[in-house]
């Protein structure tokens, strides 16, 4: 009887247009990889991002700031992870057109092995950079002691422990060191890989976090959300004002206060001032083509970062990251218009930012 009602009130009204469908989003898929330094913050972004739009799925891989580049400048990948960004010379190889956009900051940290030894290590900015040179090779050198009477300071090995890898962390880290010691600059310099003058190579910071935890007497230094994941001892380190200061979001966002974006969005502050700031801080950039030869990832891609800009900037804090300054935030908004979403040829319009 139910049926012949239902086939009833059809039949009575003939004239009334059919109900339309609204078709499924398409689903997209985002592949990128790089640096390691924003993975925790990026892999939940594209996590809450995907519950929000489930047609849009992401995937990032964690390998480097190097092989993300490298894989940007070889089109494999529809975006890439850089904690140093892109040069105007690896800039120019990309045909379509480059933009980046900082997307999140944070801090290095210089964690520690020391037996009873969980919190307040000092460590001063003549003496770790001499830990990394070989120079100090104890943790009971008198330079170490001087700065920690407190502490009975072990009579262990020094073992550094650093990236083996090409790396965004190391370039932050050995920018910093070449900033502050001149010696550091001359024989080890800085960038994604170096020659250490001392001191086992691993790789990723998960490795060098690993090992360092699994070494007594061991240093090194790694992304300060994998140290704060594990409960890594940190030392405090000695600023440019003088002042040793743990690493913290809020120290971190200290370092970075008052500096102006440059026109292309590179900023690095190598040594910053304030009695407050911790000293090893940096930016982490996604890196996008400017012309994508499909539009309809471009455009996915556009609006995915735009969220992270804004509503995913909420969940930085909580995770160890620097929430973004709004004029930075605005910055980073104004840039995503270079990315051109109407077809996949290059649009004369629009110059890729250099």
């Amino acid at each position: 009887m139910l049926a012949a009602l239902s086939i009833t009130a059809c039949q009575s009204q003939p004239n009334q247009p059919p109900v339309s469908q609204t078709p499924s989003p398409q689903e997209i898929f985002l592949s990128g990889t790089g640096a390691e330094f924003p993975y925790v913050i990026y892999q939940r972004w594209f996590t809450e991002y995907n519950r929000l739009h489930p047609n849009v799925q992401v995937s990032y891989q964690p390998t480097g700031s190097q092989v993300g580049i490298q894989q940007f400048i070889a089109g494999t990948i529809d975006f890439a992870g850089s904690d140093v960004a892109m040069s105007d010379a690896e800039i120019a190889q990309v045909s379509g057109g480059v933009v980046m956009v900082p997307m999140t900051a944070g801090s290095v940290v210089v964690g520690y092995n020391l037996p009873g030894i969980k919190t307040g290590l000092k460590l001063p900015r003549a003496v770790y950079p001499e830990i990394f040179l070989g120079k100090i090779s104890r943790w009971n050198d008198p330079k170490i002691v001087a700065a920690n009477p407190e502490l009975n300071l072990p009579d262990l090995p020094i073992v550094v422990t650093h990236r083996s890898d090409g790396s965004g962390t190391t370039a932050a880290f050995t920018r910093h060191l070449s900033a502050i010691s001149p010696e550091w600059q001359g024989k080890a310099g800085s960038g994604l890989s170096i020659q250490w003058p001392t001191g086992v190579g691993i790789k990723s910071n998960a490795g060098v976090s690993a090992q360092i935890q699994q070494q007594e007497g061991a240093i090194g230094y790694v992304e300060y959300t994998y140290a704060k994941q594990l409960n890594m001892p940190m030392a405090a380190l000695e600023n440019k004002s003088g002042q040793y200061v743990l690493p913290s979001p809020a120290a971190a966002a200290k370092a970075l206060a008052g500096q102006p974006l440059p026109e292309n969005l590179r900023l690095f502050v190598p040594d910053p001032a304030g009695a407050d700031a911790y000293p090893i801080a940096t930016y982490s950039w996604l890196l996008i083509y400017q012309n994508n030869k499909e539009p309809q990832k471009a455009q996915a891609l556009k609006e995915m970062v735009r969220w992270c800009l804004s509503e995913g900037q909420k969940l930085s804090d909580s995770l160890g990251y620097v929430t973004l300054f709004p004029e930075v935030v605005q910055r980073a908004q104004a840039v995503l218009d270079k990315i051109n979403v109407s077809s996949g040829g290059i649009d004369p319009t629009k110059s890729s930012l250099t």
